[in-house]
C-alpha cells in the first residue's frame, strides 16, 4: 500500500517506497538502499519507543534474528535499536504470506504441503541450532516467496540462556490458536517442542483453510489448545497422522525434527481441499491482544481412537452457558512455578481463619435469564466470611476458611460485586427487567432481606460513614439512606451533568461529568464536590481534566492521576499514558499537581502511600503518591493481571489472573517473592469476568472466571487431596 501523510520518507538510510503492513508494536516498510537492494524495514510505535522495557526486547528480537541465517528464513542487514524510534531492516522476500495465500487460493494441496513442511523443518532447524525458540509460528509471519517459504518476525522468541523479558509490550508471548499448550502454561519453560506444535498448527491451517482449535474468543482458542483434542476431520492421511503427533499435548511425545523432514519428504500427493474453507478468515490477529497469557494444567483423559474430533467449545446465550446445578468445593492443588529464592525465606507465619485449609470453590449456579452486565465480579469480606457476586453466580456467602457456601440469595447473576458489608448488613444491587436497578440490604447470617430503594438504573452505590450514597431513581438527585432504609437527605444533582457517588475516608464525594447532546456523560472535565455527612449541602471543590482517573485518598484528601493526552483512541492494545497526579484539599478545594518521573502506562491502584500501576503485559510498576518518583518496576510474565492487594505483615503485593494463576511481588522492591500455577478449570467465565483478590485475615482469597479460591501466604505451594464440602442453602 501507499505511504501515508505520517509516514517517514526515509529510515536509517533506506528510502522508503511503501507500506507492508503493520501489526500491534509497529509498521513494516519496503526501503531500498542507495545500491537498490530492497529490505524490510520495521519501526516501532511512537508509544513504545520511550518505554525501556520494549527497548531492551527490541534488542533482543535484533540480537535473535541476527543469530539467525538460512535459505528459509530473512536474515536482518541493519538495525538501530537505539534510535529515537527503534527500527530494524530485514532481506525483502517477494510473495504474500501463508494466510494471504490460503484466505485468496485456498488450502494448499499435498505438493505444496510437502514443500512448505520441508522448508518451515530447515528454517527450523537453523534456527534452534543456535539456541533460539522462535515461538510465534502462525501464517502471517511465513512468507511464501518462489523458491520456498521463508521465516519472519522474531519478535517474541528467545534466546536458550535468556530467561527475562519474557512479555511482548502489550501483547501475549503468541497467536492463541497457534500457541503450544507449554507456552499458556508456564512461558518460561518453552522449549524448541513448542516450534513444532506450532508447525503441525500451521499445517492443518494449510491443508483445511482453519487452525486445528479455532474460536472468534482468543481465550476460548488457547482453552482449546489447553484442553482439547484438535480438529483434523478434514485433513487428509497420511498428514493427519502426521500433525497429530507434532500436537501431542506433551512437548516429550513430538516428533523431532529429524524425525519430521523424513515423515514429510514421504508425504504423497493428494488434492487441496474445498476452496469454500478458504474464504473463512484466518484466526489469528497481531499477536492476538487480549488473549490469556497462562492457562491451567489438565490431564487429558480422551481416548486417542477420539482424538480426530475435538469438542467444541461453544459460547452460548448466558441463560444456556449457566446451565451448571448446585455448588461444588473441593481443595486446590497448589503447585509452585518458577520458585524464587525469597519463596524459601523465612516468613512470619500466617495468622488464618480458625480451621482453615485450602480450597476451591465453583460459584456458578443455574439462573433464569441473562446477568447484568457491571464487570466488577469479586468478593468483600467482613469478619471470616466473603460476600461474592459475579458473572454465572449469585449473591453468596462464602466461609473464608473451608469454602463452603453458607447461602445464596438473588434469582440473577449479578456480574458485581456486593457493594459493602457494615454492622450485620451486607449491602448488594438486585436488576431486573421489570422492576430496575435497587439496592438491597441483607442480613449477614439469615440473608433475610432488611430494606430495599430504588435507584437509578446506571447508578453505582458506596459506603459512607453515616449510611449508603446513590442516585436517585430519576437520576435526579443524590440520595442517602440509613441503616434501616430510611431517607437521610437528598441533594440535587447538577443540571446537565452525570454524578457519580464516592466515598473517600467515609466522607461523600461526587464526582460529576458533563452529558453530551445525547445525554450521555462525557469523560470530563470532572468537577468534584464534597457533602456535607448530615445533610447532603454540596460543596464544589475543585475541577479536574478530561479523562483524570480517581484513585481514593492520600493524607485525607482526594487523589487523581490525570493523562498525558485526553485524545480518543481507538487502537486495540492501546494504553492512555499518564504523567501527573493531583491532590485537592478537602477544606480549600486547592489543588496540587505532582509531575511523575516517568510515563506510566496500565490500571491505577492506590495502596497506602503507593500508586501502583498494572499494564496488559504484566509489567508493574510502583509510584510514590507523595513525590511522583518511581520506586520500582518489574516485568513479568503474566498478562490481565488482577488489582493488587497488598500486605503490611509480609511486604508483599497479590495479584491473580484470568485463569487462577498467582503472584506474589516484594511491595518495597518489586522482587518476585513467588508464583502459583492456574487453576485447573476456572470455566470459560475467565474469557469476560475481570480476575479479584481479597484478604481475609492474612488468607488469601481470589476469584477467576467462576471461581473462588483460597491460599496462605507463608506456604503458597501446600495442597491437599480433594475433598467435598457441602454447598450453602440455596
Amino acid at each position: 500500500m501507499p505511504l501515508g501523510t505520517g509516514d517517514p520518507e526515509s529510515i536509517g538510510g533506506y528510502a522508503l517506497v511503501d507500506r507492508l503492513g503493520a501489526g500491534g508494536m509497529g509498521v513494516v516498510y519496503r526501503g531500498r538502499s542507495a545500491s537498490g537492494r530492497y529490505v524490510a524495514v520495521k519501526l516501532v510505535h511512537q508509544q513504545y519507543a520511550q518505554d525501556e522495557e520494549f527497548r531492551a526486547r527490541f534488542r533482543q528480537e535484533v540480537a535473535a534474528a541476527r543469530k539467525v541465517s538460512g535459505a528459509f528464513t530473512a536474515p536482518v542487514v541493519d538495525a538501530d535499536p537505539d534510535a529515537e524510534r527503534p527500527w530494524m531492516a530485514t532481506l525483502y522476500v517477494p510473495g504474500p504470506t501463508l494466510s494471504e495465500v490460503v484466505r485468496k487460493q485456498g488450502p494448499l494441496d499435498g505438493r505444496g504441503l510437502r514443500t512448505l513442511g520441508l522448508g518451515l523443518v530447515e528454517a527450523l532447524r537453523d534456527i534452534h541450532q543456535v539456541g533460539v525458540v522462535h515461538r510465534d509460528l502462525k501464517p502471517s509471519n511465513i512468507l511464501m516467496a518462489e523458491d520456498g517459504p521463508r521465516v519472519i518476525d522474531f519478535g517474541i522468541s528467545r534466546a536458550a540462556g535468556n530467561q527475562t523479558l519474557t512479555v511482548t509490550v502489550g501483547r501475549v508471548l503468541g497467536t492463541p490458536p497457534f500457541m503450544s499448550p507449554e507456552q499458556l502454561r508456564s512461558p518460561r519453560g518453552v522449549t524448541a517442542a513448542s516450534d513444532v506444535f506450532s508447525l503441525g498448527s500451521l499445517l492443518v491451517y494449510a491443508t483445511t483453510g482453519t487452525a486445528p482449535f479455532e474460536s472468534d474468543s482468543p481465550y476460548v482458542s488457547g482453552y482449546q489448545v489447553m484442553y482439547e483434542q484438535p480438529t483434523l476431520d478434514d485433513v487428509p492421511e497420511p498428514l493427519a497422522a502426521i500433525v497429530e503427533r507434532c500436537l501431542d499435548k506433551e512437548p516429550a511425545k513430538r516428533p523431532d525434527l529429524a524425525e519430521l523432514h523424513r515423515m514429510l519428504d514421504a508425504l504423497p500427493d493428494f488434492a487441496a481441499a474445498a476452496a469454500s474453507t478458504a474464504e473463512r478468515p484466518t484466526t489469528e490477529g497481531p499477536n492476538a491482544e487480549g488473549a490469556p497469557e497462562a492457562l491451567p494444567p489438565q490431564p487429558s483423559g480422551e481416548p486417542a481412537a477420539g482424538r480426530r474430533r475435538r469438542r467444541r467449545l461453544i459460547l452460548t446465550a448466558v441463560g444456556a452457558a449457566l446451565a451448571l446445578t448446585g455448588l461444588t468445593v473441593a481443595a486446590v492443588m497448589f503447585a509452585t512455578d518458577s520458585p524464587s529464592p525469597q519463596a524459601t525465606a523465612s516468613v512470619p507465619a500466617a495468622g488464618l481463619p480458625e480451621g482453615w485449609r485450602p480450597w476451591h470453590t465453583s460459584l456458578r449456579v443455574t439462573t433464569p435469564g441473562p446477568p447484568v452486565v457491571y464487570q466488577q465480579s469479586g468478593c468483600v469480606a467482613a469478619a471470616t466470611t466473603l460476600y461474592c457476586g459475579g458473572t454465572g453466580f449469585t449473591v453468596a456467602a462464602v466461609d473464608a476458611a473451608t469454602g463452603r457456601v453458607r447461602w445464596r440469595w438473588g434469582d440473577s447473576p449479578q456480574q458485581s460485586r456486593p457493594i459493602g458489608v457494615r454492622d450485620g448488613v451486607v449491602y448488594v444491587y438486585q436488576d431486573s427487567a421489570a422492576a430496575g436497578r435497587r439496592v438491597v440490604a441483607l442480613d449477614t447470617d439469615t440473608k433475610e432481606q432488611r430494606w430495599e430503594q430504588q435507584i437509578s438504573g446506571s447508578a453505582t452505590a458506596d459506603l459512607f460513614s453515616g449510611g449508603v450514597l446513590t442516585q436517585s431513581a430519576d437520576a435526579q438527585e443524590l440520595i442517602a439512606y440509613g441503616a434501616s432504609g430510611q431517607l437521610l437527605w437528598r441533594s440535587p444533582a447538577l443540571a446537565g451533568k452525570y454524578c457519580e457517588p464516592s466515598a473517600l475516608g467515609g466522607v461523600p464525594y461526587v464526582l460529576c461529568a458533563p452529558l453530551d447532546k445525547n445525554n450521555l456523560a462525557t469523560e470530563g472535565p470532572y468537577t468534584l464536590l464534597r457533602l456535607d455527612p448530615d445533610n447532603g449541602t454540596q460543596r464544589e471543590l475543585a475541577t479536574l481534566p478530561k479523562k483524570s482517573l480517581l484513585l481514593g485518598a492520600f493524607g485525607g484528601q482526594p487523589l487523581f492521576v490525570v493523562p498525558q493526552t485526553a485524545k480518543e483512541v481507538y487502537d486495540g492494545g492501546y494504553e492512555r499514558p499518564y504523567n501527573a497526579l493531583i491532590r485537592v484539599d478537602p477544606r480549600t478545594g486547592e489543588t496540587e499537581r505532582t509531575a511523575l518521573s516517568h510515563t506510566m502506562y496500565g490500571t491505577a491502584t492506590l495502596l497506602n502511600d503507593v500508586v501502583y500501576f498494572v499494564r496488559t503485559n504484566g509489567t508493574v510498576s510502583a509510584v510514590s503518591a507523595d513525590t511522583g518518583r518511581r520506586l520500582w518496576r518489574r516485568a513479568t510474565d503474566m498478562e490481565s493481571l488482577s488489582a493488587p492487594v497488598g500486605s503490611k505483615k509480609y511486604g508483599r503485593l497479590y495479584f491473580c489472573n484470568r485463569f487462577g494463576r498467582m503472584l506474589a511481588l516484594n511491595s518495597r522492591t518489586g522482587a518476585e517473592a513467588w508464583r502459583i500455577t492456574a487453576l485447573n478449570d476456572v470455566g470459560v467465565g475467565a474469557v469476560t469476568v475481570p480476575p479479584s483478590v481479597t484478604l481475609v485475615k492474612d488468607a488469601i482469597v481470589a476469584t477467576a472466571g467462576y471461581t473462588a479460591f483460597s491460599l496462605r501466604p507463608d506456604r503458597p505451594s501446600a495442597w491437599s487431596s480433594a475433598r467435598p464440602s457441602a454447598s450453602g442453602a440455596g
